[in-house]
């Protein structure tokens, strides 16, 4: 078995997130938008598919998957998926997000192939995983917070995670630049939050790294006031050395690195470092093989990993892995003025994360990473042919 093709499949969709000039997405009126599946074949007719389902898992280039990625993996075993990660681990022109992408595709080809769910290939502990409320940014007032998070708790969430102002001016009420950041008024989210769902259910908060130091060290002290969980990716990524200062003064759980590039390699340099106390990846950061290296060498040194955002992909990696290294799915984002569990994306035929009335989500169970696509609405939406 040889891989034969590799191609960006890209279709039309809807959305409402639009960026700013700050490069951050904001709510608005639906629009139209490329989407993407990421499809490997191979000569005797075997098929594996990638796409995020949702709005974070940016879909590849057709033209860097057509000019950089094809040549490198036309021809090869796609069984030997270690050997294709390392080499596009060591391309220069490939992102991880790319690599993600790919790497995904592969892992679905061999599942549909053996005719198993990822998860069991990785070797499956669980069935299904306890996922937490993460809301989107900017939703309003400390008010529609609380009611949210009541709404949330009510539907079978045992925990919730804050994402408060960010990119986002709450007097003005209108996008902003980052920093400026307003921690007060995050807070008064976050107490109004703890005071509406009381003490049982778990909290978290993240900024997305606007805070500065001392703000972050503020927030964190009052977080721990709130009885917080953890404290997510306050400040820059790309300076290890403020998130070391920060981890050793704070009780309160830090959680990252979110978003910083570097795989498993900068979140092995982070925790031998200490600048947090539990590690953060997804599979935007080198796929489920990226991860799955990720995830052996946290549990190695009994340190936690929670997985970052949702995804077939991801909750593929949380099938394979206990509550002790990873304890939660992101479910989300969530707004107040939507039913989540009511979308179904029109090129899927189920939910990604169905969840049951225990706050609960099932770990798909196959073929592959439990995709399964509506081929109709995808070919009558085709762009770029």
């Amino acid at each position: 078995m040889k891989i034969s093709n590799v191609e960006v499949i890209s279709f039309s969709g809807k959305t409402r997130f639009h960026r700013t000039r700050w490069g951050y997405g904001v709510w608005g009126e639906e629009r139209d938008e490329v989407q993407g599946i990421v499809k490997i074949e191979t000569d005797d007719g075997a098929e594996g598919y990638f796409t995020g389902g949702q709005s974070y898992f940016v879909p590849p280039s057709p033209e860097i998957v057509e000019h950089l990625v094809k040549p490198l993996l036309v021809g090869e075993d796609p069984l030997n998926r270690e050997k294709l990660w390392q080499w596009m681990m060591g391309h220069r022109g490939l992102s991880e997000s790319v690599i993600g992408a790919v790497d995904c595709a592969l892992w679905d080809l061999m599942g549909r192939t053996a005719g198993v769910s990822v998860a069991s290939m990785l070797g499956q502990y669980r069935s299904k995983v306890k996922a937490y409320a993460s809301t989107a940014p900017n939703l309003g007032s400390p008010d529609i917070y609380a009611a949210h998070a009541l709404a949330c708790k009510k539907r079978g969430y045992t925990a919730y995670k804050v994402h408060a102002n960010i990119y986002w001016d709450p007097e003005k009420k209108e996008p902003a630049p980052g920093k400026p950041a307003f921690p007060q008024a995050d807070l008064e989210i976050c107490q109004a939050v703890r005071e509406a769902v009381g003490d049982e259910m778990v909290l978290m908060l993240d900024p997305w790294g606007i805070y500065t130091y001392e703000e972050s060290l503020y927030v964190g002290r009052e977080l721990e006031k709130l009885n917080y969980y953890w404290f997510e990716h306050p400040m820059d990524e790309r300076k290890t050395e403020p998130y070391r200062k920060l981890t050793e003064q704070l009780d309160i759980v830090i959680l990252g690195p979110e978003m910083e590039p570097g795989s498993l390699y900068t979140r092995a340099e982070w925790a031998i470092l200490h600048a947090s106390d539990m590690g953060r990846i997804d599979t935007n950061f080198g796929g489920i093989t990226g991860c799955h290296k990720a995830l052996g060498f946290y549990e190695s040194i009994g340190m936690q990993c929670e997985i970052h955002v949702g995804g077939f992909g991801n909750l593929a990696l949380l099938g394979s892995s206990s509550e002790e290294t990873c304890e939660y799915y992101e479910r989300g984002l969530l707004r107040h003025d939507e039913d989540y569990d009511s979308f179904v994306p029109p090129y899927l035929k189920e939910p990604c994360d169905p969840m049951d009335e225990y706050g609960y989500v099932s770990i798909p169970q196959g073929p592959g990473l439990g995709m399964q696509f509506e081929w109709d609405y995808i070919n009558d939406n085709r762009v770029g042919q």
